[in-house]
């Protein structure tokens, strides 16, 4: 008991710090397939050669996509050897290639067909996979955990109250990692500060609680009409720049940082001009955005897959040759967060 004291009192007293920058893309196939399913089947974890080339290409981060029920097959239960070994493996791989990992728990706020903040799925379970999750990777500080992917039919004052039942209980087992934190409402830039029929992320996600004040929030940003991401148009890019904009705003008035987890264009050259002005803005803007990850990449997505970002045989596609060339041009900033130069 004493020693967490100790370990709880240092906490305390460290001050929120620059980051490195994370600049990377979504890396999909842990989070495919029916439930429980089959490994290297109906979904597959990313292997050594996929983070290799990212690591190659000269991104520093890759965003880890994985299930829940898969993890932790019953709630409040162990971790499932094999499913935390195959992650752990991703992991080990991805920081071989130089990669900082983020642990991306892609559940949209639910474990099966039971609602975070039910009385069958209280904030204690979420708190429980964390707590078991940190406690295995509390010992490896470059890996960043995001707590939860694109929560959605949960008011934002309870689902900020959530959030930080799960962050107290990664803080307890000594795990000091960079955490990701989102809003309801999948998390969209474009309605952050908007009253909605599940509440405010603007107003309600302030009271978001860590004691190493270590943590950022998730933003997802889509360009088609209803910002969804599931057409290849982006009729609605406008809009969505204006949200980046807006949410650097409030990060910059609430003395916040912020992450852009998920954004993608197809090829349509109105689409990938879009594509770049949203990685622009952020970057210009490091004291506030400590990064970006694209959606998506993944050997598992179909050839035909507007947002895919795995080469074909004639080479990069054009979204990624963009990323890469706004990366090599100097977008590959070394610091973000607080102490971040302007």
């Amino acid at each position: 008991m004493r020693s967490v004291a100790i370990a709880a009192l240092t906490l305390l007293a460290l001050p929120a710090q620059a980051e490195t920058c994370l600049r990377g893309v979504n890396l999909s196939g842990a989070e495919f397939g029916d439930l429980p399913g089959r490994p290297d089947h109906d979904y597959t974890y990313p292997g050594e050669a996929a983070l290799k080339r990212l690591g190659q290409l000269g991104m520093t981060t890759v965003r880890l996509p994985f299930r829940w029920e898969r993890l932790q097959p019953e709630l409040n239960g162990s971790l499932d050897i094999m499913e935390l070994a195959r992650l752990t493996d991703t992991v080990s791989w991805a920081e071989i290639a130089g990669l900082t990992p983020i642990l991306d728990l892609h559940n949209f706020g639910y474990y099966g067909k039971k609602q975070l903040g039910s009385e069958a799925l209280p904030a204690s379970a979420l708190a429980d996979v964390w707590s078991r999750l940190a406690r295995h990777f509390r010992d490896r500080p470059k890996l960043v955990f995001s707590i939860m992917n694109e929560p959605h039919d949960i008011h934002s004052a309870t689902w900020a109250q959530i959030q930080n039942a799960a962050i107290a209980a990664i803080r307890k087992e000594g795990a000091n990692q960079l955490l990701l934190v989102t809003g309801t409402a999948y998390g969209g830039a474009h309605s952050w500060t908007s009253d909605l029929p599940v509440g405010n992320n603007g107003r309600d996600l302030l009271d978001v609680k860590d004691p190493r004040d270590r943590y950022a929030y998730d933003f997802h940003q889509y360009l088609d009409a209803d910002y969804s991401g599931r057409a290849a148009e982006c009729s609605a890019a406008a809009g969505a720049i204006k949200a980046i904009g807006d949410v650097t705003t409030w990060l910059k008035t609430h003395d916040r940082r912020g992450f852009l987890g998920e954004f993608a264009a197809s090829t349509r050259p109105e689409c990938l001009t879009a594509l770049r002005q949203v990685v622009a803005t952020v970057d210009a803007n490091p004291r506030q955005w400590l990064g970006w990850t694209a959606w998506g990449a993944g050997a598992w997505w179909p050839q035909d897959y507007v947002f895919n970002l795995e080469p074909t045989p004639a080479g990069e596609r054009l979204q990624m040759k963009l990323l890469l060339a706004h990366l090599k041009a100097g977008g590959k900033t070394a610091t973000c967060g607080k102490d971040a130069k302007p």
